[in-house]
């Protein structure tokens, strides 16, 4: 039987059709299981299911062998030996299926003869019809759900582009702020340099002042020692 599903990462799609895969197995073995009770039509018309429910199987094998390729390489052992074990529980399903196939007694009922194997060719051709069409609506199916795959990862990509223009706007308004911001700084260094220069004239003018002051009147007093 197949390992257990496992959560590794990389894996999750790989694991979701696992599990898809033995649904379908528990469905096709319950089938074969009532075969054997049966007889006649009831026969042929459990054949037909289990064939259906195979085919099933046999899609989701290719869909698992298809996606292991996508298995990162550390976790392929592993993946390739569950895929092998798929592969052989589906075989053994195959072959139970051929074997309770295979007994025309059974499965035409009193209608069967060995001298006249193909006894209702009319019936034959339905269930081929029958096999294909329900072949034809599986595959309907797929297509449909892999175009409404895409078009929700075309509405993700659609939002995350959206998303990544208004987060350009937000830089480029946040960007003008900064340039905005920067002409006041330097706006206000330009004006401290002025008010600096003026407070250094102004000192330099009144140091002269109190210069001459000082020299007046010292010469004042020399003036009156004399």
């Amino acid at each position: 039987m197949a390992n257990p599903l496992d959560t590794d990462a990389g894996s999750e799609l790989f694991s979701s059709y696992e599990a898809e895969l033995k649904l379908i197995q528990a469905d096709l073995s319950q089938k074969l299981d009532q075969i054997p009770d049966l007889s006649g039509e009831p026969r042929k018309a459990a054949v037909r299911q289990a064939e259906r429910a195979l085919e099933e199987a046999n899609e989701m094998l290719d869909s698992l062998r298809l996606e292991k390729q996508n298995i990162p390489q550390p976790l392929k052992p592993k993946t390739n030996a569950r895929f092998r074990n798929h592969e052989s529980d589906v075989d053994a399903l195959k072959r139970r299926l051929n074997s309770l196939s295979s007994d025309k007694a059974a499965l035409f009922g009193n209608r069967y003869t060995d001298d006249d194997p193909s006894s209702d060719p009319q019936q034959e051709q339905r269930q081929q019809l029958l096999s294909g069409t329900d072949r034809l609506e599986r595959s309907s199916g797929r297509l449909r759900d892999a175009q409404r795959m895409g078009l929700e990862t075309e509405q993700i990509g659609a939002n995350t582009l959206a998303d990544l223009n208004r987060q350009r706007e937000q830089i480029q308004n946040t960007r003008e702020h900064l340039l905005e911001s920067e002409g006041y700084t330097d706006r206000s260094i330009k004006t401290l340099r002025g008010m600096a220069r003026r407070m250094a004239t102004n000192r330099m003018i009144t140091i002269a002042i109190i210069t001459v002051l000082v020299i007046l009147i010292v010469a004042i007093v020399v003036s009156k020692f004399r």
